[in-house]
C-alpha cells in the first residue's frame, strides 16, 4: 500500500475580525464560545508548500473532536468547511490549544537513552504561535531557543503500548522550548525556566502522515543558521515517549509534546529574531521583545 501524502492542518484566524452587525457573519449567541476570538482550522494537501497551491487552504472541520477548546468558531460567509481561502486572508495560530505541554529532559543520544525517561511541564499558558513576541523578563539572565520535533496529540490516550502509540498521533509540528537556564539551574523542576509567558512558541501548522525519524532541526538566530541536528539523535524515540507519558498521566486533543533538542542553540536578546527549522514541516519565527 502506498504511504499518504503529508497533509497540512493549521488553526487560523482570519484578518477581518467578525463582528455581529456585519451581514456576513453568522453567530452563534447561545454559545459560550461565541465572545472568544474565531479560530478556523483549515488543510492543504499540495506538495510545494511555498507554490500558488500551497497557499491556497480548504477550511476543515476541527481535528480535534470532542476538545471545546480547539472547536471552530460559528461559520461566517466563506469560512463555511469545503470553502478555500488564501494564505493572504488569515493569520496563522499556534496549531493547537492544549491542555498539557510536556518536554523531555537529556533526550540526545546514547547519554540520553543511558538515563530513565524523564518528562518536565510546560505550561499551557506558555504557548504563543508564529510571528508573536517571545518576551523576556528584566534581569532573566541567558536564555536559549531549542527547535524541536512536537508530537500534536490527536484522541484522548492513557497506557499506549509500542503498537497503539502511533494512534494517538494527529501529527508533528515545531515548537520553541524557550528555556532560561539561571533559572534552569535554580529551579529543579525548571518551572520557572519553562513556563514563562510566551515560552513556547509552536506552529506554523501540523503535518500529518511524516516519517520523522530522521529530520533535520536547527534554529536560525539573527539570520545566521546554528550548527544543526537530526532526530535521529533524539535518545527516546516518539512512540517511547509516548508510551511512557500515558504510563502514568492522560494526553487529550491537542497537547503538544515536545521531544528533545540535538541541535545548538545561542543566547537571545529582545530586538532578536529566532527561527526553528524541522525538515519536512518547514519554519517558525518569532520576534524577541522585552517583556512589559
Amino acid at each position: 500500500m502506498t504511504p499518504a501524502l503529508p497533509r497540512r492542518i493549521a488553526r487560523v484566524r482570519p484578518l477581518d475580525p467578525a463582528s455581529s452587525s456585519s451581514p456576513d457573519i453568522v453567530t452563534e449567541t447561545d454559545s459560550d464560545t461565541a465572545q472568544l476570538p474565531e479560530q478556523f482550522f483549515v488543510a492543504n494537501d499540495a506538495a510545494d508548500f511555498a507554490g500558488p497551491a500551497g497557499r491556497t487552504w480548504t477550511v476543515v472541520e476541527s481535528p480535534f473532536p470532542g476538545s471545546r477548546a480547539n472547536a471552530g468558531s460559528g461559520h461566517r460567509r466563506g469560512w463555511e468547511p469545503g470553502a478555500e481561502v488564501s494564505e493572504e486572508s488569515f493569520t496563522f495560530l499556534a496549531p493547537s490549544v492544549p491542555a498539557n505541554v510536556l518536554g523531555m529532559a537529556h533526550n540526545t543520544g546514547q547519554a540520553g537513552r543511558d538515563l530513565p525517561p524523564q518528562a518536565f511541564h510546560k505550561a499551557a499558558t506558555s504557548v504563543i504561535g508564529p510571528g508573536e513576541a517571545i518576551e523576556l523578563p528584566g534581569g532573566i539572565g541567558l536564555v536559549e531557543p531549542e527547535a524541536e520535533l512536537t508530537v500534536v496529540v490527536g484522541r484522548t490516550a492513557k497506557h499506549l503500548t509500542p503498537d497503539t502509540a502511533r494512534t494517538a498521533v494527529l501529527g508533528y509540528t515545531i515548537g520553541n522550548d524557550v528555556t532560561a537556564r539561571w533559572r534552569q539551574k535554580s529551579d529543579e523542576l525548571w518551572l520557572s525556566a519553562k513556563s514563562q509567558d510566551t515560552f513556547t512558541p509552536a506552529g506554523p501548522w501540523i503535518v500529518t502522515g511524516l516519517d520523522h525519524t530522521d529530520l533535520p532541526v536547527g534554529v536560525v538566530h539573527n539570520g545566521t543558521e546554528l550548527p544543526a541536528a537530526s532526530t535521529a539523535g533524539l535518545g527516546w524515540k516518539v512512540d517511547e515517549i509516548l508510551v511512557y507519558l500515558t504510563s502514568f498521566m492522560t494526553l487529550h486533543p491537542g497537547d503538544l509534546v515536545l521531544t528533545g533538542f540535538p541541535a545548538s542553540s545561542a543566547g537571545i536578546q529582545p530586538g532578536d529574531t529566532v527561527t526553528c527549522r524541522v525538515g519536512g514541516i518547514g519554519e517558525l519565527t518569532n520576534p524577541v521583545t522585552a517583556a512589559s
